[in-house]
């Protein structure tokens, strides 16, 4: 995923780091597999993408895995501009870099061609045990084999005034869909200005609408034996639909219905007082346009219709991949090791960056370390879904279909079924168009 609006949930101080990453040995290309011999003189070249880890992140990683293999890291950071052209050709010559950082949704893309290294065999010794996000490992899997493994996560939760639920009445964070509804409703009741907002929600803000199809366990598309079939016309995701249509023609503006997040931008709206609660990647967006709403914002996961759950999340975010062209497969291997480790991932991902870790128990382990406010954030991410792992899944992403299939909805311009009807087709022909 192209993840430039993405934002880390927390910014804290960096805990002490140290990490222990096995060896590997190489058994041809496209495949890599463990070895503890020392690698001492060798040197492993690693893509990092511009802005996504600290200087102080990325040492941290290449420290752990300096230290078990006696190996040096040379990092080369890319631009985003044409970024998986420029992927794509590098892994195509015989010198591409050893590992590569790649946004979680593109991962199909590569692994389809055969030009990253198939690590299925490592995912156990990698996972150490822990249970790794489906947002990110999901769209690295391609036909159950495993082709990336996660490096960091970021994802959507509620930002909420305080000062404007105050002044209803609300004096706590709901914890149920219900009483979310109940809370707006007052909310709504108590501001009747045509432009604002109980819970400003764009139309075309698919990362946040798709909540609400996997909610009612809808899925996007499903794998069968002839290919992809596309999934909203099914019962369950027409369910979630209609729910997400009522919830934002109630509570966000007429306006809204046809717009994405940024034009106009609900986080500078939410910080001028239009909106009583927004659903966005950090707290940082608010306070960059508004920093006297500090000790006014709250969060929350977004709840789910059955009680005491939430709305399973979009995660954007990273993995890392080992080119099936490198002579390094041994390395690379352990380079993936130490990126993954417990040490680096609650020191550096979480510690010094702030981004989601990569598994559920590094969520529970990191947060209490986290300030209140990026609580809600780790704690919506434990439940995430894939997107469909497939290279037809960048057409979609980049044609911009999907953003318009869910402000036809918005907006009315046609009814749920018929939308989904149409959006089906399209993704039939997109995600089968690289199979």
């Amino acid at each position: 995923m192209h993840r430039r609006s993405l934002v880390p949930i927390a910014v804290g101080a960096a805990l002490a780091l140290g990490a222990t990453a096995c060896g590997s040995s190489t058994t041809g290309s496209g495949s890599a597999s463990q070895s503890g011999a020392s690698q001492a003189g060798a040197t492993l070249t690693v893509w990092y993408m511009d802005g996504d880890l600290s200087n102080q992140a990325q040492a941290a990683i290449d420290a752990a895995f300096e230290k078990a293999t006696g190996a040096k890291v040379k990092v080369q950071i890319q631009e985003w501009d044409n970024i998986n052209t420029k992927i794509s050709t590098s892994l195509a010559q015989d010198n591409p870099p050893d590992v590569l950082e790649i946004g979680n949704t593109d991962v199909p893309l590569f692994a389809a061609t055969g030009a990253l290294s198939d690590i299925t065999a490592h995912e156990a010794d990698l996972d150490g045990g822990q249970t790794w996000l489906p947002g990110l490992v999901g769209p690295a899997t391609v036909d159950g084999k495993v082709y990336a493994a996660p490096l960091f996560a970021g994802n959507r939760a509620v930002i909420y005034n305080k000062k404007i639920w105050g002044a209803a009445g609300i004096t706590a964070p709901p914890t149920s869909f219900a009483g979310l509804t109940a809370d707006l409703g007052r909310i709504a009741k108590a501001n009747p200005s045509p432009d604002f907002s109980a819970f400003y929600f764009p139309g075309e803000y698919w990362y946040g609408a798709l909540q609400f199809v996997w909610d009612a366990g809808g899925q996007l598309a499903a794998k069968g034996g002839s290919g992809w079939s596309g999934g909203l016309e099914s019962a369950a995701a027409q369910q979630g639909l209609t729910a997400w249509k009522n919830f934002q023609n109630t509570y966000s503006t007429a306006a809204s219905r046809g717009v994405d997040t940024k034009s106009p931008d609900q986080a500078a709206l939410f910080a001028d007082g239009k909106a009583a609660a927004i659903l966005d990647t950090s707290v940082n967006t608010v306070l960059k346009d508004n920093p006297a709403l500090k000790d006014q914002i709250g969060t929350f996961p977004l709840p789910g219709a059955a009680p005491g759950t939430t709305q399973p999340v979009f995660l954007g975010g990273s993995d890392l991949a080992i080119a099936a062209k490198s002579p390094n497969q041994q390395l690379a291997l352990a380079y993936l090791k130490a990126a993954t480790s417990t040490p680096v991932q609650t020191g550096a991902i979480v510690g010094t960056d702030g981004w989601t870790p990569v598994s559920t128990q590094l969520i529970d382990q990191t947060a209490a370390s986290l300030s209140p406010t990026s609580q809600a954030f780790a704690a919506a991410a434990k439940d995430s879904v894939a997107t469909p792992a497939t290279p037809g899944w960048a057409t979609i992403e980049s044609d911009k279909s999907i953003n318009g299939f869910f402000a036809d909805i918005a907006t009315g311009r046609k009814s749920v079924a018929q939308a989904a009807k149409d959006f089906d087709a399209h993704l039939n022909q997109a995600l089968n168009a690289a199979q």
